[in-house]
């Protein structure tokens, strides 16, 4: 089977859905008015309340039970339900007969026969379409595909199954015709008849006597003809499902024949036997072949038949004549059966969960809405699948209990929920409310008045209807899953109507209102498609649905749910329902309450009525006195003169019915005598009998005149609001002289709400007229005070709600135009006069070329005080931006020194931002112009300065001419003129440099090169110089190759030079007049090479660089006999003294020893292992003093001759010319010195040499020397110097070899004397490295400590107790012995050295005044006796340098400096001071003795 609509549902749009705030939600014929305009163009909306709004569930469970109804969903929808009985008939047809119908199947489909029979009828029927062969076309309209011979199965099937029923409907006599017969495929599926009409027996339980709705299946029983009792037909209910059930086989129950008149006969009555006797062929015999017709008795053999039977048909079997009997009957109307059980709440949802879970095999809350609702349209759509579900609608609530909470009810609220007995949204308050016209119904209306209740389950459903008189209704889903509507808009009533009229013509032919029994649904996808506007919405648990007047509507439920419905009807709705009972008497249907009872009670109150009301009524009523006095006029034209008064009031509904349209009459009606309880109407007083209408009697509730008093209540009620309307027109078309003030309209509104006019449109608009007129002075009054909005002065912003000068022009003009007088009207005038004022100035101004920036500044706080957006300020900030930029490249301009390029490049970019203008397009020309010439100038000076080869000066000055013109600031002509005078002042001074034919100093020289080559000019000089510089540095290069050391640490300097550090310290206090030649002290400080090298630098000429180096060798002779007597103290010194440090090691001697010939110091063989490279015979020296190659002299000379050449001074080349000076000085006095005469050596020290380790009385340690040196105290002291100035010469002399030769001659002992002394040849090994007096120890030059007294002053060594546990540095195990032996040694020779060391001090001090001498010797005595006092003094310490160099003033100045002077005390403490602290100047320090304030006190007590 195939179908016509689509089998996929499609959701119709949805309705509109209101979210009412609180405040909406207190009124709710407010809200519903509200939303009418958009909600009844849909028919139905939902309404959330507001959240919270939950009122308590207040109906009693246990107490509610009830009987639901039964619903086969595919009986439900309209074009089903025709097909449903088409094949009821066709089975019936058949069944008669003695057939069973079997549904046959093509191209596996169930075949539609019902589209099949209407497709045939439609083509003319079946001989045309045979004979025109048309049979194709209905396969493929029926929805079969071309070219399978469908056609021809059809054909067969239609001839087989519909012909025949096709024949019979037509009048066919069949009777004469052939017999039809209907064989079937095995395969085909048997029908089973549905039984609609049998099904209606049981009829639903009235609930409400008084409600009318409670009848609406009224129209449903199963109807008797006239003169045909039930009972005689058992067999027949039986058949047709009756609830009696068979007891017995067929044909064993006596047949009831139906009872037809007999025409008496002279012969009497017929014998049974006569009477089953074959109709056709009038014989009586072959009874076993004899057919009894089961429905009139009538007789036939079954050969008579056409075609003959063969057999005896099982079942019941009719004649023809019954056959067209019973297959003729009208149909019974369709309607509900109840249910066979009665349902508790609880029960009723075991139930309905338990369906909705097995039927889609899932929890029923899982269960999509989508999936329920597309399930339904299905199974309503389909005649193969029976599914049938229960529906418990329009419980009566007042015998349950509503499920909202009621006053006086069994339910007890808590007192938080008290609110909702009184609320507007508790239906059982909403039809009574005060705006609701139900109030004025005085009956107790159940579903209208009183909520009726809705328990559904899964696809049970409410099919389309309209509301009774068609009135709002209002439903409540309390609790339970969602229920699914449909709904259209009342303005499409009819359209539906006639789209379901025209699709299903059958059912409304036998039931013209059945729209208005809720049993017929359709599809709203094929109601859509024909037009009809349809919406849908879910409603919730919570929600409310609207229905609107006159709006059809229909749905299912998703599950098992418990809703509340109830109607109401306001003031908008009463021509609606005068119009309802007018099509309900075109229907002849009842109506639920009379209209004009309700009009005429709300006309007896009309003082307290709501003007909207009271207006509609009086509408209505006007209509109502109106058509009944013109039904009065035509009855008392028809002869109806008898009239009596009845009062209405007191009959029930059901007896004041019109007996022809069933309306329920009030003003008036017809009765007749003949028949007393039968009353019609006004319109139908020609149905109301046969008699003649003067023996009828009009009765009257009220006369015209008494209706007229009730409509002029109405009318002066209703006119009220005529004279508040006039006012209200006169004051809004009053002229400006004649405008009321805005209180006078104030008071008309309060007049209003007093009074209760209705929401019309004239007190709409006055409202907005007063509401435009208080936002208008609101915002005038803001405008005034400048409080509008924020606006930006200081930027110039504009706010986003001012006015734009035509607003507020536009402003004004509505103010003058508003009805009423506003104050603020003539201010803002005002303000507007002073836009227009601002409006020409800024006109006048920015006609001017370029005004000043201050002018338009003070027009713009002018224009942005008016609080208004005008485009002149646009404008004036885009003038103002111009002006103020022209007058910065002007400021600029005039301070052409601040104008550099980027100030040019930042003017333009702001420039170019600017709107185009004629002076900011001129002033940007000059300025661009400008800074074209200044890049190129700047890029032509940085070009000139980088470039190569260099541009001349005279190239420059050129272009630093051409550059002065140019008013800007420009760094690389700058520089470029910098570079000029700086070429020029470097021309100059090298111009100088060789004036008057002197040399150039290399420094100067360096320096001016250098500088040279930093200015970016050509210098013709410079080239001349460079190359001079270059020879020097390749001089030196060369003089370095000749004099140093492979990897020397000397400079070529330093190696020339003198040395001005010995390692001996700085003669800084009186030890210095102890020297053996005193100098002055040189006016430049000389202590170090840096010093040496300045002095040489800024020496004016050779002779004073000669003079300053002479200087330096002084210093270097002294400090060197000064480090040479210290070094050899300690190896001359007693056995009883402490061990020295030698050596680059600083440890004692051990070992084999080398003993440098020129300081005097000695080192470890295994120190300086380059001694074995000596040849023999020539002095050796330390590494400290051997600092050079030493080169012979023959090389030296060519370096001074080539230096000549280059005429250059240098600092080596001064030093290299004064060696060379003192060497060649140095041969002359060598050789004036004869040798010869010296003393002899007498008692002479021998020189120790190479021989075996000798060692100490205790074996404590011993060392030797590997070479022979010459001894200090066998040589003059010219002789010494003149040795030790022959070994500072840098250059390699012969007379030095020659001279050293003869010395160490000299001085060879025997060879027998090298074991004579044990003293001469041993030199013992003291367990403390503490030095044995202060004269020992030297420090680097570069400490700034006292100085020690000089070593040519000896003393007698001191007795040291030295700590157990002092130095274990030395590694030497044999040098840790006991103290006790070593003091006990000490003690013996220390008689023996003071008698040894008063020679030497002789020797070493030939130039000291003998007293000085006699006061020294007793000093040393003196410490010699007192041994304490170098113990106890921590001056003698050499450990700790720190201790060298603290003063022991009390309160010491700590003097800073290059060169800080000191002095020690020459009393007993041999403490030191500085000179500043204890007040001694450098004369007295050097020429006086100084004793200290303590040894000074010690001497006055003494």
């Amino acid at each position: 089977m195939t179908h016509s609509r689509p089998n996929e549902f499609i959701p119709p749009p949805e309705c509109p859905v209101f979210e009412p705030s609180w405040e909406e939600f207190a009124d709710p014929f407010g809200f519903i008015n509200k939303i009418r305009p958009i909600a009844e163009n849909t028919g139905i909306c939902k309404i959330r309340p507001p959240p919270g709004w939950q009122p308590p569930f207040a109906c009693d469970v246990d107490r509610l039970h009830f009987t639901p109804r039964i619903q086969r969903l595919n009986e439900l929808e309209a074009q089903t339900r025709v097909k449903l009985n088409f094949l009821d008939q066709i089975a019936k047809f058949w069944e008669l007969q003695g057939c069973t119908l079997k549904i046959p199947h093509v191209e596996r489909k169930t075949l539609d026969l019902y589209v099949l029979y209407k497709l045939v009828k439609e083509e003319g029927g079946f001989d045309v379409v045979c004979k025109e062969r048309r049979w194709t076309q209905i396969a493929i309209k029926m929805g079969f595909a071309p070219g399978k011979a469908i056609g021809s199965h059809l054909r067969a099937h239609y001839e087989r199954i519909l012909y025949p029923y096709y024949l019979f409907q037509a009048g066919a006599n069949l009777m004469n015709a052939q017999k039809p017969t209907l064989t079937n495929d095995t395969k085909d599926k048997e029908y089973k008849s549905h039984d609609l009409p049998q099904r209606q027996s049981v009829q639903p339980v009235e609930t409400c006597t008084i409600a009318r709705r409670a009848k609406r299946t009224e129209g449903r029983c199963l109807k008797s003809e006239q003169g045909e009792m039930s009972e005689n037909k058992p067999n027949l209910r039986r058949r047709m499902g009756s609830c009696v059930a068979k007891q017995e086989p067929v044909k064993e129950i006596p047949i009831q024949v139906k009872q037809e008149p007999v025409e008496p006969t002279t012969e009497g009555e017929k014998s049974k036997v006569e009477q089953y006797i074959c109709l056709v062929c009038g014989g009586g015999g072959d009874e076993d072949r004899l057919l009894l017709c089961d429905g009139c008795d009538d007789s036939y053999h079954t050969f008579c038949l056409i075609p003959p039977l063969h057999d005896v048909p099982k079942g019941d079997w009719r004649c023809p004549t019954c056959l067209a009997k019973e297959c003729g009957k009208p149909q019974v109307a369709f309607g509900f059966e109840q249910a066979p059980r009665d349902y508790t709440l609880r029960t009723f949802g075991d139930m309905a969960d338990s369906f909705k879970s097995d039927y889609f095999n899932m929890p029923v809350h899982m269960v999509p809405t989508e999936l329920v609702e597309k399930e339904f349209w299905r199974l309503v759509s389909t005649i193969e699948e029976d599914v049938t579900v229960e529906y418990g609608a329009d419980i009566a609530s007042k015998d349950f209990g509503s499920g909202f909470p009621v006053k006086n009810g069994t339910f007890k609220v808590s007192p938080e929920e008290e609110d909702y007995l009184s609320s507007g949204w508790n239906l059982n308050n909403m039809p009574v409310l005060d705006a609701s016209v139900l109030t004025h119904v005085t009956a107790d209306i159940c579903g209208m008045k009183l909520p009726w209740l809705y328990v559904g389950m899964c696809f049970s459903s409410f099919c389309w209807h309209i509301e009774d008189h068609w009135s709002y209704s209002v439903n409540y889903l309390h609790w339970g899953e969602p229920k699914t509507w449909y709904g259209a808009p009342g303005y499409a009533a009819e359209q539906l109507e006639n789209v379901m009229k025209s699709l299903a013509p059958e059912l409304f032919e036998s039931q013209p209102d059945l729209l208005h029994q809720l049993v017929t649904i359709m599809n709203p996808n094929l109601l859509m498609d024909h037009g009809v506007p349809i919406f849908r919405t879910n409603q919730c648990a919570g929600e409310f649905v609207i229905t609107f007047p006159r709006s059809y509507h229909s749905g299912f439920n998703q599950g098992f749910n418990f809703a509340e419905a109830v109607n109401f009807c306001t003031a908008d709705w009463m021509p609606l329902g005068r119009q309802c009972i007018e099509h309900y008497r075109s229907l002849n249907r009842y109506c639920v309450f009379s209209h004009d009872e309700m009009t005429c009670n709300i006309a007896t109150k009309a003082d307290s009525l709501e003007l909207e009301l009271a207006c509609a009524v009086q509408k209505d009523m006007s209509m109502m006195i109106q058509e009944e006095k013109e039904l009065r006029e035509r009855v008392y034209k028809l002869g109806v003169w008898h009239s009596q008064q009845v009062d209405y009031d007191l009959l029930p509904d059901e007896d004041r019915q019109c007996a022809q349209c069933r309306t329920t009459c009030y003003l008036s009606a017809i009765t007749c005598p003949c028949s007393p309880e039968q009353l019609v109407c006004l319109h139908h007083i020609q149905d109301l009998c046969s008699c003649p209408p003067s023996s009828y009697t009009l009765n009257y509730k009220y006369t015209l005149a008494e209706l007229n008093p009730l409509f002029q209540a109405l009318t002066s009620r209703a006119e009220s609001y005529d004279d508040w309307a006039s006012k209200v027109n006169k004051i809004l078309k009053a002229d400006q002289d004649n405008k009321s003030d805005l209180e006078d309209l104030r008071s008309l509104i309060a007049e209003a709400e007093k009074k209760m006019y209705p929401e019309t449109d004239l007190l709409n608009h006055l409202r907005q007229v007063i509401q435009n007129a208080e936002r208008s002075a609101s915002m005038a009054q803001q405008l005034l005070n400048g409080k509008r909005q924020t606006r930006y002065r200081s930027g110039g912003g504009k706010s986003q709600n001012q006015l734009t000068v035509e607003e507020l022009r536009s402003f004004v003009n509505q103010l003058y135009d508003l009805p009423c007088n506003i104050r603020q009207a003539p201010f803002l005038k005002a303000l507007l006069n002073r836009v227009e004022q601002f409006q020409q100035q800024s006109s006048d101004l920015l006609a001017e070329d370029m005004p000043s920036s201050s002018a338009l500044q003070s027009l713009l706080d002018e224009g942005a005080a008016l609080d208004v957006e005008l485009p002149q300020l646009a404008v004036l900030r885009q003038r103002l931006e111009q002006a103020r930029w022209v007058e910065a490249v002007q400021q600029a301009s005039d301070q052409p020194a601040n104008l550099s390029l980027d100030c040019m490049r930042r003017l333009i970019d702001q420039g170019v931002g600017l709107a185009p203008h004629a002076c900011v397009e001129r002033t940007m020309a000059r300025l661009q112009e400008l800074l074209t010439v200044c890049e190129h100038w700047e890029e032509k000076a940085h070009n000139m300065l980088s470039a190569r080869p260099r541009h001349s000066i005279e190239t420059l000055e050129a272009a630093i001419q051409e550059v002065d013109g140019i008013p800007a600031y420009l760094p690389s002509c700058l520089q470029l003129k910098d570079c000029v005078s700086r070429a020029r002042e470097w021309i100059k001074e090298a111009d100088a440099l060789q004036v008057g034919g002197r040399i150039p100093v290399l420094a100067t020289l360096s320096e001016l090169v250098s500088r040279a080559r930093s200015i970016p000019v050509t210098l013709e000089p410079l080239t001349r110089l460079e190359s001079l510089v270059s020879e020097v540095q390749a001089w030196k290069e060369s003089a370095a190759k000749t004099f140093l050391l492979r990897n020397s640490t000397h400079s070529l300097l330093e190696v020339l030079c003198p040395r001005c550090e010995t390692g001996s310290q700085k003669s800084k206090s009186k030890k210095v007049k102890d020297g053996l030649i005193p100098c002055k002290k040189a006016d430049v400080k000389l202590d170090s090479l840096c010093d040496v090298e300045r002095a040489l630098c800024t020496s004016k000429d050779t002779a004073s660089a000669m003079a300053a180096l002479g200087d330096v060798r002084q210093k270097e002779l002294e400090s060197l006999l000064i480090l040479r007597t210290s070094n050899e103290s300690k190896l001359q010194s007693s056995p009883s003294s402490l061990a020295p440090t030698v050596c680059l090691c600083h440890t004692v001697p051990a070992g084999p020893m080398l003993q440098c010939e020129l300081c005097r110091d000695a080192y470890h063989s295994g120190c300086v292992p380059g001694f074995k490279d000596i040849p023999a015979g020539q002095p050796w020296l330390c590494p400290l003093c051997k600092r050079s190659e030493k080169p012979p002299l023959d090389k030296v000379l060519p370096l001074l001759a080539s230096l000549q050449r280059i005429r250059v001074r240098l600092p080596e080349g001064d030093a290299l010319r004064y060696l060379i000076e003192r060497t060649v000085r140095w041969q002359h006095r060598v050789q004036q010195v004869s040798l010869l005469t010296e003393h002899p050596i007498g008692k002479a020290r021998h020189i120790s040499g190479t021989a075996s380790p000798h060692t100490l009385d205790e074996s404590i340690g011993s060392f030797y020397m590997l070479q022979p040196c010459i001894p200090l105290d066998g040589l003059s002291t010219e002789l010494e110097e003149l040795l030790v100035e022959g070994l500072l010469l840098q250059v390699t002399l012969p007379e030095l070899q020659q001279l050293y030769s003869n010395l160490i001659n000299r001085f060879s002992p025997p060879q027998h004397s090298l074991q004579s002394s044990e003293h001469d040849h041993q030199y013992h090994i003291a367990q403390d490295r503490s030095p044995p007096h202060k004269s020992s120890p030297h420090r680097s030059p570069s400490h700034k400590s006292p100085p020690h007294r000089s070593p040519s002053i000896h003393r007698s060594p001191s007795i040291h107790r030295s700590p157990p546990h002092s130095n274990g540095q030395d590694g030497v195990p044999e040098i840790r012995k006991e103290s006790e032996k070593v003091e006990k040694k000490n003690k013996r020779r220390l008689e023996k050295g003071n008698m040894d060391g008063q020679p030497r001090d002789k020797m070493k001090k030939p130039k000291k005044k003998k007293p000085k001498m006699d006061k020294e010797r007793r000093r040393e005595e003196k410490r010699t006796i007192s041994p304490s006092n170098s113990l106890s003094d921590p001056s003698y310490s050499e450990d700790s340098e720190e201790d060298w160099s603290v003063c022991s003033a009390k309160r010491c100045q700590q003097p800073e400096g290059t060169e800080v002077n000191w002095v020690q005390c020459d009393g007993s403490c041999n403490q030191w001071f500085h000179q500043v602290c204890v007040g001694v100047s450098a004369e007295q320090a050097e020429n006086e003795d100084y004793i200290c304030k303590t040894c000074a006190s010690k001497n006055m007590t003494e």
